[in-house]
């Protein structure tokens, strides 16, 4: 059995420290594949903290893996080794239902396979993610990797840029007026994916420290949400607005911003707010929410990102720097997300 170094974290008051998973020789239609990179998503940090409940441990976090195929299964037909792959949020569903069918996977009636804090098919066996040296994945839940890319601002594209992709895919045409609210590792990728789709992009921010990034990531303009009349002055300007921010904040003011018709998505997950009918009723708007991408929808994002230059603006670190990487996340303190090097792993293993 292959054995994984990885960093696992033991209980949620604890930090990550190494640890070694058994990785199973791959079945039939299974892929083992030597991990490169590993984002690090905030739901990483939510779930090593048991922060949203039912977390199980010992828990290795990550769900933006980038690697290489080392090893096929007797009856793999559609990889071979050296093949460069992703792994996203999942690593299995029911394939049955009319979710899974339609390529929905992460909406499996029956529940989809987390890439970590899960269990297989069977129920008991335990997922375990992208901090680690190696995982085995069947074939069919494995993203290609479109040659050319930098594999280290790949590696968010699995999460935080399927996310954003999504609903701005189902939801804007070229030279609509588009608002990213919040500006971190969602939020950046949503202003370059939404410019790369012809979009007039705004950042919605609550303070002006964030105007110069937002500009440099390519949005056309930026409203501090925080200055006053900010909202009274740019009402019904928005076409479609992604809103990436799980801090508690009012809904209905930012309804308020979209013109007749207009569509708000929510991808992130606060507290519950208290919500007026009044904005959407008297002006046919409608507030809806996203959840990642299926199989199919992913390979299309990366595809997408891939024709048209887009990547995540990324900070590199190795493993030993991940504990330090969490408190950094919850200050805000990246731009925009940590990926961590595994070969870091490999040699601390040595």
């Amino acid at each position: 059995m292959p054995k994984a170094q990885a960093y696992a974290v033991m209980n949620p008051k604890e930090p990550l420290v190494p640890f070694a998973v058994e990785r199973r020789e791959p079945g039939a239609h299974e892929v083992l594949i030597d991990i490169l990179f590993c984002g690090i998503c905030h739901s990483d940090i939510h779930q090593a903290r048991d922060e949203w409940g039912g977390s199980t441990f010992p828990m290795v976090p990550g769900h933006e893996i980038v690697g290489k195929v080392a090893k096929t299964g007797d009856a793999v037909g559609r990889w071979k080794t050296g093949d460069t792959v992703g792994v996203g949020c999942f690593i299995d569903s029911c394939r049955e239902c009319e979710s899974c069918r339609e390529g929905e996977e992460q909406f499996c009636e029956v529940g989809m396979n987390p890439t970590y804090n899960g269990f297989e098919r069977d129920g008991k066996t335990p997922t375990y993610g992208g901090y680690s040296t190696c995982m085995t994945v069947d074939e069919n839940y494995l993203l290609r990797i479109p040659e050319g890319m930098q594999l280290e601002r790949v590696a968010p594209l699995l999460c935080a840029g399927v996310t954003t992709y999504s609903p701005l895919r189902r939801f804007v045409s070229p030279g609509d007026q588009v608002a990213i609210v919040g500006l971190g590792g969602l939020g950046h990728m949503g202003v370059k994916i939404a410019k790369a789709m012809g979009a007039t992009v705004t950042v919605l921010s609550h303070s002006e420290h964030k105007r110069e990034a937002a500009l440099a990531l390519g949005a056309d303009d930026f409203i501090a949400t925080g200055a006053e009349g900010a909202f009274r002055e740019n009402a019904k300007r928005f076409h479609f607005i992604l809103d990436t921010v799980s801090a508690q904040h009012d809904y209905n003011l930012y309804l308020e911003l979209l013109k007749r018709g207009g569509t708000m998505v929510l991808v992130g997950i606060p507290d519950p707010v208290p919500l007026s009918a009044v904005p959407l009723v008297m002006q046919r708007r409608q507030l809806a929410g996203s959840l990642i991408g299926g199989l199919r929808e992913t390979q299309e994002m990366l595809d997408f990102c891939a024709q048209h230059n887009v990547a995540a603006d990324v900070e590199v670190i190795p493993i030993e720097k991940v504990n330090e990487a969490y408190d950094r996340v919850m200050k805000s303190d990246v731009r925009y997300r940590f990926v961590i090097d595994i070969a870091s792993l490999r040699e601390k293993s040595a």
